[in-house]
Formats: C-alpha cells, sequence, structure tokens
C-alpha cells in the first residue's frame, strides 16, 4: 500500500508516456503489415506487453533496437499457437486479438485473469459468426475464455452491436483489409465511446488502408489490402495526462503535460473542455498543455465518449462547490472494475456524497477526508484517488502497483509534482 504525502505542490512539467490506446492498435496494424515497421514512444506496460507476447505467440517477431519497438510484419498471415493466449485482464489486447486471431491458424483459445472472465464479448462473438468465423465462449456465457477459428471467414455485410464497448466495431476493422471480400459494417447499437472508433480509423489510414464511413453507423473497408511498413509515432497519452491536469485543477498549481497538443485524436482530449467548466484556466503552448487550478464548481457532462476520465472527473468533482452530474457512462460496469460501484464507494469512505445509478454519478462536493483507497486492481482508480491526497492527509492506496497495467512509471511521475 502507499501512503499518499500531502504537501506544497510547484507549478511544474510533466512528461507522461505513449498512449496505450494508440500502442495496442499500431502493434497490431505493424504486425500485419507487408514489411518491417519502427514504432516510437511505445507504451511499455502490463496491458501493451500482453498484446506484444500474444502477437509473439502467432508468430510476429518484435524487437527493441535503439528505443524503437520494430516489428516483422507477417503480411497478415500468422501461425498456429497450442497453448492458451494469457490476456490478463486487458479489456483491449481481448477484445482486439479476438478479431487478429481469426486471421490465423487456429483454432486459438484466448483466455484471461478472473475479472476478464466476467467481462462480456458476446456482441464481438457474433459479429465474427456472421462471417463464418468460428468464435465462441467455452462457458457459454458469452465472456472469455474463448474458442476462435477463422478458417472458414467471409466478408460481406453484418449488423453490430457496440452499445456495451466501441472495441468491438475495432477489432473487425483491424483485420477487415484482410478478408477477401472486405467488410460492411453496420452498427445497430451504441456506438459508445466514439473517439476510440476514430483513432482506430485514423491508425488505419495512416498505414495506408482505405475505407468508408457513415458517421458511426456504417463502415466499409474493401478486402484485399495490406498495413504498409514504415515508421511511425505513438502520441503521448491523453489519459495518463489526465491525472496531473486533476492535480493542477484541486491545488490550485499549474501543471503542464509535455508533448500533448489540442489536435491530439484521442477522445480523452476533450477533458481538459470539463477542467475549463469547472473553473480551471487551460493553456495550449508549443511543447505542451498546462493546467492551472482555480475555484472549483460542479458541472452536468455526458462522460460517454471519455469513460476513462469518469473517475478522474469524479475526485476533481469532489472538490467542487455544487453537484457533478456524470451521464451515460453505463458501460463503466464492465471495466477492469465496476467503476461506477468502486468510485461511489471510494468517495463515501472520504465523507463525500456520490450516488450510483449505475449508467452515472452524482457527486456532492465539499472536503474529503483520509481513507484506505481499495482500487480492486483498477489502474485507472489508483490514479485517480491518488489525486486526492495530495490535499487531503490519509488516503492510502492499497495495491499500488496496479498502476502497471497501463502507466509503470506514474508514481515516480507523481512524485515530481512536490516541492523539494
Amino acid at each position: 500500500m502507499k501512503e499518499i504525502k500531502t504537501g506544497k505542490i510547484r507549478s511544474c512539467a510533466v512528461t507522461v508516456p505513449g498512449s496505450k490506446s494508440y500502442t495496442h492498435r499500431c502493434l497490431i496494424a505493424a504486425a500485419l503489415s507487408n514489411g518491417i515497421c519502427e514504432l516510437e514512444n511505445c507504451l511499455d506496460s502490463e496491458d501493451t506487453r500482453l498484446t506484444r507476447v500474444s502477437l509473439e505467440k502467432m508468430g510476429v517477431v518484435i524487437e527493441d533496437h535503439n528505443g524503437a519497438t520494430v516489428v516483422h510484419g507477417t503480411g497478415g498471415r500468422l501461425s498456429p499457437c497450442d497453448d492458451p493466449i494469457y490476456l490478463g485482464n486487458s479489456g483491449t489486447s481481448m477484445r482486439l486479438l479476438t478479431a487478429v486471431a481469426a486471421l490465423g491458424q487456429g483454432p486459438y483459445v484466448l483466455t484471461g485473469s478472473e475479472r476478464m472472465t466476467q467481462r462480456p464479448i458476446g456482441d464481438l462473438l457474433d459479429g465474427l459468426n456472421r462471417i463464418g468465423v468460428d468464435a465462441r465462449s467455452l462457458e457459454h456465457n458469452g465472456c472469455p475464455p474463448l474458442s476462435v477459428d477463422g478458417k472458414n471467414m467471409a466478408g460481406g455485410h453484418i449488423d453490430l452491436k457496440c452499445g456495451l464497448s466501441s472495441q468491438f466495431l475495432s477489432a473487425l476493422l483491424l483485420v477487415a483489409p484482410y478478408i477477401n471480400e472486405g467488410l460492411d459494417i453496420a452498427v445497430v447499437e451504441g456506438p459508445v465511446s466514439k473517439p476510440y472508433i476514430d483513432l482506430t480509423v485514423t491508425i488505419m489510414e495512416k498505414y495506408g488502408v482505405r475505407l468508408e464511413r457513415d458517421r458511426y453507423a456504417r463502415f466499409r473497408v474493401p478486402g484485399g489490402q495490406c498495413y504498409q511498413k514504415g515508421r511511425y509515432v505513438v502520441e503521448a497519452d491523453a489519459s495518463q495526462a489526465g491525472y496531473f491536469w486533476a492535480a493542477a485543477a484541486v491545488t490550485g498549481a499549474t501543471v503542464k503535460v509535455l508533448g500533448m497538443s489540442s489536435d491530439s485524436q484521442q477522445g480523452d482530449i476533450r477533458f481538459l473542455e470539463v477542467l475549463e467548466a469547472m473553473g480551471c484556466r487551460v493553456a495550449h503552448e508549443a511543447d505542451g498543455i498546462s493546467v492551472t487550478g482555480g475555484k472549483l464548481v460542479s458541472v452536468e457532462v455526458d462522460m460517454s465518449d471519455m469513460p476513462d476520465m469518469v473517475p478522474t472527473l469524479a475526485v476533481v468533482a469532489a472538490f467542487a462547490r455544487g453537484s457533478t452530474v456524470i451521464r451515460n457512462v453505463a458501460h463503466l460496469k464492465a471495466k477492469e472494475s465496476d467503476r461506477l460501484a468502486v468510485v461511489a464507494n471510494g468517495l463515501s469512505k472520504m465523507g463525500i456524497i456520490a450516488m450510483n445509478d449505475n449508467v452515472g454519478l452524482t457527486i456532492i462536493g465539499g472536503r474529503p477526508s483520509g481513507a484506505r483507497i481499495d482500487p480492486h486492481d483498477d489502474h485507472r482508480i489508483a490514479m485517480s484517488f491518488a489525486v486526492v491526497g495530495l490535499v487531503t492527509p490519509g488516503v492510502i492506496i492499497l495495491d499500488e502497483n496496479c498502476v502497471e497495467k497501463s502507466f509503470p512509471t506514474f508514481w515516480q511521475v507523481f512524485e515530481t509534482l512536490y516541492e523539494s
């Protein structure tokens, strides 16, 4: 466990690692490409290592050279793997690689942690089944472990439900160029987290793949395409930047996150708009984006397109005057933890009224008190509640090493906030 030190925060600049969402997608596109890809600024974390090791088990050669991740593309021809592919509690790895496995010489078995066996993936399995893939839940409950065999995969049109996760759509989009007939996807439910779909499309286009789309309702990817070899750079992670902008918000300091840009395709960059509405000052500078805290006021905001920022916003709202209402985030119940329940419970332990209606949160701001916070093995809970400890004595984060899932150096960077 880690007790957060309360102390004066200096105005400073910090560096956060590469985007986890970018890294997963870039690794997959590079693995399927027509040659050698050099990836700069890849995130090295528990989740991204799971994706990397899984691709290696499918026959992809991946090396580290001069600070870059060098991926030898297979042209979409993956090797068989007799052993189960273990994906821990990385939902992104499980969803994206379920579709990738359909391109290989199956069957493949994909499994994970106890929590992963509770995370629904049935809508993606249904989509794969409609194009001839034998993709099924081995426990017949729509959750991992899964068996995937794509030997009879065809293309054509499918209807796809994305009300639970946009990653179901991203998974199919990423493999669609390698399906001979291509893929025509009609989204019939959702999608949630739309910016992550934009991110997937952006990466596909950067790797040289053509596609057509009708906003978020329909996507057409011609077959017979291949991701192109080359050098690609992973953006700094906007989700990770949010913890340090939140630190500025609650302390009144100025914190700049280097390498962030307002033209980022990452949806979580919009967290800055929420902080501005709450009374913070945001400055877009040549080398990054800084936030200066102010007198915080409550907001009402639809967070369906940036769900990963909900725990971060929640801890800022605990210090804001009035009632903050966070709407349209029911899909947070199926994340690494039931984030709605865990956030509400954590804030309640701190003496803050937090109401969870299973589709969102209402938080009445006040003066949080110290508490022991169990993040339930959820990295975003641990990092968000650490922010409270900057101004509230007695905040203890249990299982602090869970941050290694996405930000292994978080605690070292966090320590740089304090005046020496």
